[in-house]
């Protein structure tokens, strides 16, 4: 038996030069650096000039992930983009992308599942080329969050940050068994009754404005780790692993107290678990390609590992991906 796989060829990232602290939120609003830190593990994130859009971070995250694939532009016919502030209401902020990489074939699109977005757009990307019908795709999660947050609302401003990450995928037969390289599977959700807790309270069909990001924070942290857990017990279920088979558990950069209550849920063991909240915040559908990027690149996550990603964003949506490296 033979199967496609959808094999990672390469990765990338891209943060804005402008780092916002802790301190200097304090010095904003009533909160301070041990509230933040105590609460969220959160201690500074990076904000996305005046003149710096979605589109220029997912540029720059896409051109990186290119050249560690170390391919051309121009064998890439499939860019999915997940991002919940595109440049504009469209067309998708991934024909910018497309365009400005010199790509005039294939096609591109954004997807919208909020802090799920990029496990949603990997599992896209994977169908895709499972297929048949595309070779190459350029999975983005990239996000400027600073523009849709309340400044003067504690409970949200101090969570999120911008960035972009991405992920060059090919399809490759392989064996057909979970030895193989590339995704080897995924599982998503969304449950619309919970949409109250997570959302943005505008949008051009209803308010015909952008609106600000709203939180019930502690309703979140409530519905989180059972709902991550489920699918990734799916996962080790499709797969037949367990926790002690994965070498990296590469979470969605949320709240690093939902993060550590997952993996002791889950029984994956801490030294195992990619952090980079306390640099990045939250920056819902890049965080996960922003932290492998960063394991990537100082050599932890190596070939033949298996990699976990799970998340859970607004709406609710929630999903994981078992990738071997």
């Amino acid at each position: 038996m033979t199967a496609i796989r959808s094999v990672v060829l390469g990765c990338g990232s891209y943060l804005p030069e402008r780092v916002l602290t802790n301190a200097e939120l304090a010095a904003r609003i009533d909160t301070s650096d041990d509230w933040i830190v105590q609460r969220t593990g959160i201690r500074e994130r990076h904000i996305a000039a005046d003149d710096e859009f979605t589109s220029h971070l997912a540029i720059k995250a896409a051109q990186a992930a290119l050249a560690d694939a170390g391919i051309d532009a121009q064998s890439i016919d499939l860019i999915v983009l997940a991002t919940s502030t595109p440049d504009n209401t469209f067309p998708a902020t991934a024909v910018a992308v497309q365009h400005a990489l010199g790509i005039n074939h294939g096609v591109a699109f954004d997807l919208q599942a909020v802090c799920s977005g990029f496990v949603f757009a990997l599992t896209t990307a994977d169908n895709f080329l499972r297929a048949g019908t595309h070779k190459r795709a350029l999975v983005i999660g990239a996000e400027t969050f600073s523009r849709i947050l309340d400044w003067n609302d504690r409970g949200t401003c101090v969570l999120f940050g911008d960035g972009a990450g991405a992920v060059v995928l090919e399809a490759q037969p392989h064996a057909g068994t979970t030895a193989d390289r590339g995704v080897l599977t995924t599982h998503l959700r969304s449950d619309g009754r919970h949409k109250a807790k997570l959302f943005v309270d505008g949008g051009p069909g209803s308010t015909k404005t952008v609106g600000h990001l709203r939180m019930e924070g502690r309703e979140v942290f409530k519905h989180a780790v059972g709902m991550i857990t489920d699918v990734i017990v799916d996962a080790f279920n499709a797969t037949g692993f367990t926790a002690e088979d994965i070498t990296w558990f590469i979470p969605h950069q949320a709240n690093k107290r939902i993060i550590d209550a997952s993996a002791h849920k889950l029984h994956i063991a801490p030294q195992k678990v990619v952090l980079t909240v306390d640099k990045h915040g939250n920056t819902s559908a890049a965080s996960i390609p922003l932290a492998l990027a960063v394991a990537v690149k100082d050599g932890r996550v190596k070939k033949g590992d298996l990699v976990l990603f799970e998340a859970m964003g607004g709406g609710f949506t929630w999903g994981s991906a078992l990738v071997r490296w």
